[in-house]
């Protein structure tokens, strides 16, 4: 799964013509799309915004299948509101979408206990879903829990997978061992972007990184399945890149995200909303070398 980017244009709009284009040829690579989460700007997007994307998202794709993030915009202090959330998950199970339940500061603040029982209170609402640690790297309303409040959460039969966005190997490691014991079939999908590697061990993934590259993905994958050893060469050259883009501060891979789209000729412009924090003009240096060692091993 690829966390596709929102793309902006100069003028400080949403192009949703570029988005529209990276929504299909995300697909077209034989990445599952994922919307309104952090690589799309969710938390910075009015409803509006966010309902337009589930609508472009499904028209784009004809039916076909697709990620969504379940997005509430809550404040510190904050209760929980299942109520919400529900409300969230609604327009994408209604569109064929598959919902990811976006962390809250209502959510992150229980107890795990608790957290475990709002995802079980969630599950009466809606067939199936994905849960999401998100670590506070990303953004501050996240949560990593701890081993036992993920064993809760592999106990509910709707909740089908779980991203895990730590950036750290050793909680995945003891997840993936989890669930081959409990719940064989639960998707472990790593969002650790500077570890895409997991796959190896036995993650699937969601990751931001992969909306950078799905054409150099999906040839990874494929020699991944294959046993080819050209997975290793592909492997590297895309960590490289993950390395570079998700370094301190971490939220600003997504210009990066927009800085190579635009070299690549994908996107128009590499403009981000407001508030979405930056990387320098010299990046493309290096954004650039790296797009020309993809282009050949994928070739």
């Amino acid at each position: 799964m690829a966390a596709v980017l929102l793309p902006f244009d100069a003028g400080g709009g949403i192009d949703w013509t570029a988005f529209a284009a990276h929504v299909g040829r995300t697909a077209a690579a034989g990445l599952l799309p994922a919307v309104n989460m952090d690589t799309g700007y969710v938390h910075l997007l009015d409803e509006l915004s966010r309902r337009a994307v589930l609508e472009r998202t499904a028209a784009v794709l004809g039916g076909g299948p697709f990620v969504a993030g379940a997005f509430v915009a809550d404040a510190p202090g904050d209760p929980w509101r299942p109520d919400l959330v529900v409300a969230a998950m609604e327009p994408i199970v209604a569109r064929g979408g598959l919902p990811i339940v976006f962390p809250s500061y209502g959510l992150t603040a229980l107890p795990g206990p608790e957290v475990v029982a709002a995802h079980e209170e969630l599950a009466r609402h809606c067939d199936r879903f994905l849960a999401f640690e998100l670590g506070r790297q990303f953004a501050p309303f996240g949560a990593v829990y701890d081993l036992e409040t993920y064993g809760g959460l592999l106990g509910i039969p709707q909740c089908v997978g779980a991203k895990h966005s730590s950036l750290r190997r050793e909680p995945e490691w003891d997840r993936l061992a989890l669930r081959d014991e409990r719940r064989p079939e639960f998707l472990v999908l790593t969002g650790n972007d500077l570890a895409i590697d997991m796959v190896m061990y036995g993650s699937d993934y969601l990751l931001g990184l992969a909306t950078f590259a799905p054409d150099a993905f999906a040839a990874r994958d494929a020699a991944w399945e294959q046993g080819d050893p050209r997975f290793y060469e592909l492997n590297d050259a895309l960590q490289y890149l993950g390395r570079f883009a998700f370094r301190d501060p971490v939220p600003a891979y997504r210009h990066s995200a927009a800085q190579f789209l635009a070299h690549r000729g994908w996107i128009a412009s590499d403009a981000t909303p407001a508030g979405a924090p930056r990387r320098p003009d010299t990046d493309l240096d290096v954004l650039r070398e790296i797009s020309t060692l993809l282009e050949a091993l994928v070739a």
